[in-house]
């Protein structure tokens, strides 16, 4: 499972119909609005490269409002649950 952070710019009027559109997506685990130069932040799960580009090129692309969108790839994650699971494991 490959894990991505998506940045959107959307217009101002639909905003609130962007990010709920984007929240519905099935590969789409958390949407944020956010403060500062993007307006949503959206947390996204895909098998792959392949499955990105399908999200990216045809779903979001089909989605109206939305002006921009900057795409990272999470390379490691270090949430908390994450590091509490590492260090739980033998002890009992």
């Amino acid at each position: 499972m490959m894990t991505c952070i998506m940045l959107v710019n959307a217009e101002r009027q639909q905003m609130a119909t962007v990010a709920e559109t984007l929240a519905s997506l099935a590969q789409v685990t958390e949407v944020y609005s956010v403060s500062g130069q993007y307006d949503l932040v959206a947390v996204i799960q895909v098998t792959g490269p392949e499955a990105l580009s399908a999200l990216v090129t045809h779903q979001l692309a089909a989605i109206s409002g939305i002006v921009r969108t900057e795409t990272m790839l999470s390379l490691r994650s270090y949430r908390k649950q994450d590091l509490d699971a590492m260090f739980d494991i033998g002890s009992s």
